[in-house]
This record gives C-alpha cells, structure tokens and sequence, in this order.
C-alpha cells in the first residue's frame, strides 16, 4: 500500500511537471529567448530549438501527461477498491479528479504563466531528452494524424506577409504602460509598420506652403531669398510657380557667390541648380525612403497623375513619420494643438490624422483624408461653417474659422475611452 501511494505521489509530480512544462514553453517570450541566445544562453538556445519542433513537443508533453495521469487514476481506483469494494471506483473518480485538477494542473499552470521565461529555461533540457526518447513514437502518431487530416481536406495553412505583421501588431498593443518612454517607443513601433501603407501625398508639404523663387529673378534676390528661407534646398520655377525646372541647395549657391568676390552679377543660377526628382503622391513611405536612400537624395516633388504639381517631400518627413517631429533651430514653428482646460483641442484645419493619432493615440481613420479638416469634409460631405458641430467616431468637431473653402481652426473634443 505505501509502495502504491508513494508511485501514486511521484506520477503526480510528473503530472504537474508536464502541465507546468506546456504553459511555460507556450508562453515563454521567443523575442527574449533568441536575444538571450545570441547572447550565448545555452538553455536559451534549447526552448528556441524546441519552438522549431512545436507539434512534436506538443505531442511528447501530451503522451507523457496523459499516461503518468491514467497511471496514477489506476493505481488510486485499485488501492480505493481494495479498501472499500466496488464503490471505490466512485471515490477514486472523486478523489483524482480534484487531485489531478488542482495539484496537477491549475497550480503549476498558474506558476508557470506567472514564471513563464525562467521555467522555460530550466524544463528544456529536459523536454528536449523526452523529445528524443519518444521521436519514434511521434513520428509514427504524427504520419497518422496528418493523415486523417488529409482526409479531412484540411491543408496546414501558411501565414502571410500580412498575418505576420498583424501579430507584430499585436504585440506592441500588449505593452500598454502609460509612461511617457513606452507610449513614445509605441508609437514608432507603430509608425515603422505603417510605411508601406502611407503614402507621400499624406505627409508631403503642400504646394501652397512651399518656399520657391523665380530663375527669372535677379541674383541678388535669388541670395536674398535663400537666405530668408529656414531651408537647404529651395526649387527653382520659370514663369509659373508650379512650373518647376530645378532644386537649388544652398551650399551650392554660396560657394559660388564666394567665386565672385561680392559682385553677383555674372552669377549663373541655372547652372548651379540640380535636376528636379519628381515623384507621383501615390508612393509609399517605405518605397520612397529607399529610394531616397538609393540615390542619395534628400528631396522630391511630388506630382498627381495627371502630372500637376502637388508639393514636394523630404527625407526629414519620413523620419518624422516614424520619430515625430524634428525641430532645429531654423524650423519655423506654428503651434497647430491647444489643449483646453475642459479637456478639448483646438486644432488647426491643416494638422494631420496621423500627427493627432500618434500624439493621443487616437484611432480616428486617415484612409479617405489627410488633415482634421479633411476629414470633417469627408465626413458631412460639406464644407461646413464656423459654428456648425458635427460628430463623427465617437469624437465633437465645432468649426472655429474657415476663409474660403479652407478651415483654419477647429475644436476637437475626443470620447470619454480617450479615442482609443
């Protein structure tokens, strides 16, 4: 009997080691196990060794479990029987069920997800040598799972490029700290995802706002005007302000009003500007920063399909696309967000979705426009009138100012979940 009781004790302690086992190499974190092995952790390398093998570790974890679990019911339903007859069985039934569910599995499980990286680490070596042990055993279950699958007309399905970066995703929403180095780091996780889906017409300066001077223009006033410009590069146009013949940089410029000892007039600005890089809006920040890259360029005007003029995009909107916005001390700055004590933003009708989305973390959509007041147009099909309030996704839009066709200012009041 002891002898019984003793075999009975230590098949559920091998229970408890496999149910323990599953939830720790389940939940382990892979990001952490393969820096840890890079970092030459040896055990580290053994969980990373086993989540390339999962349906054979599954299937070992299980085969082990259940029989050290039906061993152990047996053993207890002969003893009980032995002591009480027939109604025994009932008593064992009772009895190993709640042994097995609480001492077996709902107490390692629970340490286990509460340990899930250390004890991943310390059980692999010896999930490994059960692997190896029972390979023939699996190979011989797995040949006749798959084929029943087949049967079955279920195919093992592969993941896509975008299932892949779903669950990366949804691996940046799980850190869901509010501390400010969390959200800032979130939000370029985010952003970095997000380049091959914005494209350059979103993030690009808007003709009306771009700085560019006249070829035709005295020299004088060409030096004159790239000096009161808070940019390297100014685009040269002939005639028509959207005809656009050349990029002119700074640098260039004043190297060769060096060369002419303070007299401008034999200076020649056409020979001195670069060609212009024209690009259609509908290319994606992720293609067009390697394309930046591949020519090495900072620079790009951006054009419809009709090949109109429509603004132009740097390097710096890109990377701000991902970092938020880079200021230096030559930047102009023009405060586009107001909080109000009442817990309301005013907004300028040109600040876009994405900057406001990032900031606050909202979740207002940017597919149909570009700027808040782009989307307020979207979405009453009007162009409103100061005063007039309108909601849309859950959020209070108030029209502040408008001049034309164009709004200037809006109040923006976000739902009480904050917009998320």
């Amino acid at each position: 009997m002891i002898l019984t009781l003793g075999a009975i004790f230590v098949l559920l302690l091998a229970s408890a080691f496999f149910s323990g086992s599953e939830t720790a190499l389940t939940a382990a974190s892979r990001p952490l196990m393969r820096e840890l092995e890079k970092q030459g952790d040896r055990r580290a390398a053994t969980v990373n060794e086993l989540y390339r093998h999962r349906d054979r570790l599954i299937g070992s974890i299980l085969l082990g479990n259940n029989a050290v679990n039906i061993a152990a019911s047996a053993l207890a339903t002969s003893l009980l029987i032995s002591w009480f007859g027939e109604t025994g069985i009932a008593y064992a039934t009772i009895l190993m069920t709640a042994v097995v569910l609480v001492f077996s599995e709902i107490l390692p499980k629970t340490y286990a997800l509460r340990n899930a990286n250390p004890m991943a680490r310390t059980v692999a070596p010896a999930m490994r040598l059960l692997m190896t042990v029972l390979a023939p055993v699996m190979i011989g279950i797995n040949g006749l799972i798959g084929g029943l699958l087949r049967l079955c007309g279920v195919r093992e399905a592969e993941k896509t490029l975008a299932q892949h970066l779903i669950e990366l995703r949804g691996a940046i929403e799980i850190h869901t700290e509010e501390q400010d180095e969390v959200k800032q780091e979130r939000a370029m996780l985010r952003s970095v995802l997000d380049l091959t889906d914005v494209e350059v017409g979103e993030v690009m300066t808007h003709r009306r706002d771009m700085v560019t001077l006249d070829i035709g223009a005295a020299p004088e006033d060409i030096v004159a005007g790239v000096l009161d410009s808070p940019f390297t590069r100014i685009p040269l146009y002939r005639d028509n302000p959207d005809n656009i013949i050349g990029v002119l940089h700074a640098k260039a410029l004043f190297r060769a009003v060096r060369t002419q000892q303070g007299s401008l007039a034999g200076l020649d600005i056409a020979a001195l500007m670069a060609k212009p890089w024209f690009i259609p809006d509908t290319t994606s920040l992720l293609d067009q920063l390697q394309s930046f890259r591949t020519r090495r360029e900072h620079f790009a005007l951006v054009v419809d399909e009709y090949g109109s003029l429509l603004g132009l995009v740097t390097l710096e909107d890109i990377l701000e696309e991902i970092v938020g916005d880079i200021d230096d001390e030559h930047d102009i700055v023009i405060a586009g967000v107001r909080a109000q004590a009442d817990g309301s933003l005013i907004v300028a009708g040109d600040v876009t979705i994405r900057d406001l989305n990032r900031e606050f973390e909202w979740s207002l959509p940017d597919e149909e426009a570009a700027t808040i007041a782009g989307l307020v147009i979207h979405e009453s099909r009007r162009i409103p009138e100061p005063g007039q309030v309108f909601r849309f996704h859950g959020f209070r839009f108030e029209i502040l100012r408008r001049q034309q066709n164009r709004l200037i200012s809006l109040r923006v009041t976000p739902p009480e979940d904050g917009g998320r």
